[in-house]
């Protein structure tokens, strides 16, 4: 019998037996089940929200001299959150005499790839600026968190600091830990944490956020963070934790809410930008931000680099629409913090193309372009005009100050050891004067067979063989043999 034929008489034996199962009444068997894996069974277990609170993580959502807002997570138990905070005391007699204000969170369920949970917000208002504030998160009875700390920022300005870090992205407990933490303790009185994109690799991953929430840990219940997103948190749409999870500022284009936005802070504008969806759309937005800036200084975010430090990429189309807003703002901006490419580059003073090398141009307001990365994942850094600055190989982390006409960063690798630094000096005209501070190239530190490293290794081998013929110069004199 050919295969053919076997191939009707069998599929008219199936349809046989399945019309008889229905004209007895019967139904077909369903389909067996996906057996669920022992790594998503434990990350279930590992992962599952309860009563208690937890990823508890402040924000900003309106202006921080005033306002405060916190988020966290619940099992569905708990159908409404309650926050309560009060002015901070040297003891613990704020807790006492109804001194704490309670307030109604906002809850909102989400059903993420591992489970179902509440999220619960609530923004503190009516603060008093520079002043510091203790609150707790729970469900108003018995679930409460601990008491946090946190203080607000000052109404004019003032000198302070903030960390930077670029992709956290993969193995977010077992690598990245140390990098939040280690930043944190070489500025414990930072007073927010910018995220340039790719917090987490996949998106709607239940665990992988987990994992960086544990990460910061208490940290992200004290110092606010100041998220933009990625492109491993977008899909066509932004991952469904992001706005469940982060309470930002709606202030930016419509249709980006809490992914584009922007606050004031002590003489600061920062804007956080979206280059995951509608660029162009955001282009007027950033213009009037510019436009009506009252700050000294200007610090603008997103994932996508406008200059990239790898070879093989490029976004032209965020350049081309993004930075000559930056070149004509009025009082320009300053730094352009950044990540996705899991490498180091950093320029110098840039305006238009006139200025890859990174030479100042003291007619014109200059901006300094950063990419960083914080997690494991690197690649090979391209030797590419634009960057005064390279490296690879290593997680790193931004420290940057704030004080009068001067800005100051230094980037830190996970050990803690400097990898580069840098100030802006605040001309008279409202130009920046770059002084480097840092190793002479980031590429000094890395390895001995890479970019400057070998130039160094070249100086110090002629260095050795000027001294020897000096050396034989001197003898033969000694011996008659030169005159």
């Amino acid at each position: 019998m050919t295969r053919p034929i076997r191939t009707t008489i069998c599929a008219a034996v199936a349809l046989g037996a399945a019309v008889t199962a229905l004209s007895l009444g019967q139904e077909t068997a369903p389909p067996p089940r996906a057996v669920e894996s022992s790594e998503t069974k434990s990350a279930r277990r590992s992962h599952a929200p309860s009563p208690d609170p937890d990823r508890i993580i402040l924000t900003f959502a309106s202006d921080p001299a005033t306002s405060q807002a916190v988020t966290w997570r619940t099992s569905t138990d708990i159908p409404q959150g309650v926050a309560e905070i009060a002015v901070s005391e040297g003891g613990p007699k704020f807790a006492q005499g109804g001194k704490a204000t309670r307030i109604r969170a906002r809850t909102q369920p989400l059903k993420s790839s591992l489970n179902e949970s509440h999220y619960h917000s609530a923004n503190f208002t009516n603060l008093k600026s520079k002043t510091k504030y203790v609150y707790r998160v729970g469900d108003g009875s018995k679930q409460w968190s601990e008491w946090f700390q946190f203080e607000t920022a000052a109404d004019r300005p003032e000198p302070f600091g903030f960390i930077y870090f670029g992709d956290a992205q993969n193995d977010l407990k077992s690598h990245w830990s140390r990098v939040a933490r280690g930043a944190f303790s070489d500025m414990p009185k930072a007073r927010f944490i910018v995220h340039a994109g790719d917090l987490i690799n996949n998106r709607d991953d239940d665990a992988q956020w987990g994992e960086w929430h544990r990460a910061g840990g208490w940290i992200n219940g004290m110092v606010p963070s100041a998220p933009a997103p990625g492109n491993h948190e977008y899909a066509k749409t932004v991952d469904p934790h992001w706005r469940a999870q982060f309470t930002l500022p709606e202030n930016g284009p419509a249709g980006l809410e809490e992914t584009a936005y922007s606050f004031d802070y002590q003489s600061v504008r920062f804007i956080a930008m979206n280059t995951e969806e509608k660029v162009n759309e955001q282009t007027a937005w950033l213009e009037g931000l510019l436009a009506s800036n009252p700050n000294r200084w200007t610090v603008v975010t997103f994932h996508r680099p406008i200059y990239s430090p790898l070879a093989n990429r490029d976004n032209k189309s965020i350049r081309e629409a993004w930075r000559p807003v930056f070149d004509r703002a009025p009082k320009g901006v300053d730094l352009v913090l950044q990540g996705h490419d899991h490498t180091y580059g950093r320029s110098g003073l840039m305006r238009d193309d006139n200025a890859l090398s990174g030479g100042q141009v003291h007619t014109d307001r200059g901006t300094v372009y950063c990419v960083s990365v914080s997690g494991p994942k690197n690649y090979t850094v391209g030797d590419l005009p634009w960057m005064v600055r390279k490296g690879e190989g290593r997680q790193l982390y931004q420290l940057i100050r704030v004080n009068g006409d001067r800005l100051s960063y230094e980037a830190r690798d996970a050990a803690g050891g400097l990898f580069d630094a840098f100030e802006l000096k605040k001309r008279p005209d409202g130009g920046n004067e770059l002084i480097e501070k840092g190793p002479s190239n980031a590429d000094d530190e890395s390895e001995p067979g890479s970019g400057y490293g070998r130039l160094a290794t070249a100086a110090a081998i002629l260095g050795v063989l000027a001294a020897g013929i000096g050396w034989a110069i001197r003898t033969t004199r000694g011996a008659g043999l030169v005159s």
